[in-house]
């Protein structure tokens, strides 16, 4: 049961979002009856019946995750004036049955960033432009910015995204927060904006991984209380493989972090094997996945539009037509390449669909992931996660210069992103990485980093809100 009301935990939550709203923009659809759910969930508690851990927290879910009281849009005016969904989805469902009260909607990047190869992270013509609390003029990562930011900004300690390719792990990373992004199918897509059946996973945003793991809980609904797991002891004689190649290198500042929780993590029992590489990986051309990723959002955006009450959109043709015919806003920025890629590449079930899953899976998975951990015998890989964040710029294609995501993305296997620490006043983080199912796994070794280093130098400072870094 939690130490406060829920009724005073919602009204403490809506009054930082009316303090730091105007300068994050990470909430882009608030429920009006969120303060009416927390009083019915009180009087739940008050007459003994406490549905769990989570009873009466606020939460917020990125607003391609359907919800049924509240609007779908995934920041796209052609979703944006049609009715709610008919239905929650089940991941929503699932939450409001631990007793979490959704508070609203979380921005995104639009169609989570899969319109356009040169998109800017965290905009939408529904949303506006999420900004990073440790710096406005920074990227909040994409495609769940509104989700990483709203956290850092301390609007609530839970949130919920998803990830095809880095669209949780790059928020939690450039905002200073938790993120996981589980093994494919553990947490239905059901109601979930589709980019790819074979990628996408919803997942928790939250402050620490205890919190982030017991919202894994609540999303799976599996059985498993992942934040059971985060307790001390667990790092001891846990092997953890270190792959460089193409991995670290890339930000001094990102590798320097690293560098310390490898430090960290031997210095509390950890075996730390070095030179593990993802050797299938090693100069891996991103079109299979690309290839795979834009045949399997045309189909599933079909269906998906399918079930959407209104006279919106119903194919992906009619989502580029429509962008057309607003380009005004809605291609005031950037284009939609990717959509009209889409629409004149392979389709499903075509022989270079087929051939490009089945190279994705055999290089990442197969040969990959699967392999390094068995080689080596290791229980999780640790990686930088991604560089400080880049300025924002709605002018020229964004500059990343490296990430971790891409070899689990395919693989469709767990993630699991702890922030390491400040670099020019920005954050950085660690990740590490799992075989399928692995996760309670993850939250043990996570947690135990995240307790180390802050004994070592501290929890990390809350966000300044500094206009620029």
């Amino acid at each position: 049961m939690t130490r406060t009301s829920s009724r005073e935990q919602v009204e403490r939550a809506l009054a930082r979002a009316d303090e730091v709203e105007p300068l994050v923009a990470s909430v882009c659809t608030r429920n009006g009856a969120a303060l009416d759910q927390a009083r019915e969930l009180d009087a739940e508690a008050a007459g003994g019946r406490v549905r769990g851990p989570l009873h009466g927290l606020p939460v917020l879910v990125k607003d391609n995750i359907d919800t049924a009281d509240l609007p779908t849009t995934a920041g796209s005016l052609a979703l944006a004036g049609q009715p709610p969904p008919a239905a929650d989805a089940p991941l929503v469902r699932r939450l409001r049955d631990a007793g979490m009260v959704v508070l609203g909607k979380a921005n995104l990047s639009e169609w989570a960033n899969i319109r356009d190869a040169a998109s800017t992270s965290g905009w939408s013509a529904y949303g506006g432009l999420t900004r990073n609390p440790y710096a406005l003029n920074r990227s909040a990562g994409g495609s769940s910015s509104g989700s990483g930011a709203a956290v850092a900004a301390g609007i609530t300690s839970y949130a919920v995204g998803t990830e095809t390719d880095g669209s949780i792990t790059c928020p939690a990373a450039f905002n200073g927060c938790v993120g996981i992004k589980p093994t494919v199918g553990l947490v239905p897509t059901d109601g979930v904006v589709p980019v790819s059946r074979s990628q996408d996973s919803p997942g928790p945003l939250a402050r620490t991984v205890r919190e982030a793991a017991a919202l894994l809980g609540a999303l799976a609904a599996d059985g498993t209380d992942y934040a059971a797991h985060a307790v001390a002891g667990r790092l001891a004689g846990k092997r953890v493989g270190v792959p460089r190649r193409e991995l670290w290198g890339y930000s001094s500042h990102a590798d320097r972090h690293a560098e310390r929780a490898l430090e960290l993590l031997s210095a509390q029992g950890a075996v730390v094997v070095d030179g593990t590489e993802v050797e299938s990986m090693l100069g891996f051309d991103r079109a299979p996945e690309l290839l795979v990723m834009l045949a399997e959002m045309r189909e599933g955006l079909a269906g998906y539009l399918a079930t959407r009450p209104g006279d919106g959109p119903r194919t992906l043709e009619d989502v580029v037509a429509f962008n057309r015919e607003h380009a005004d806003v809605e291609l005031a920025h950037f284009g939609q390449d990717l959509f009209e890629a889409a629409l004149s590449g392979p389709r499903v079930g075509s022989h270079e669909y087929d051939e490009a899953r089945a190279r994705c899976l055999r290089l990442a998975r197969d040969d990959g992931i699967d392999a390094v951990l068995r080689e080596h015998d290791l229980d999780a890989l640790v990686t930088p996660s991604y560089p400080p964040a880049m300025p924002i710029d709605l002018v020229n294609p964004e500059s990343l210069e490296g990430s971790c995501t891409s070899a689990a993305a395919m693989a469709g296997y767990p993630l699991l992103t702890v922030p390491a620490g400040l670099a020019a006043g920005l954050p950085v983080a660690v990740t590490f990485w799992g075989a399928a199912g692995s996760e309670a796994t993850l939250v043990e070794i996570a947690h135990g980093y995240e307790a180390a280093r802050d004994a070592d130098s501290g929890p990390l400072p809350e966000p300044a809100f500094r206009p620029f870094v």
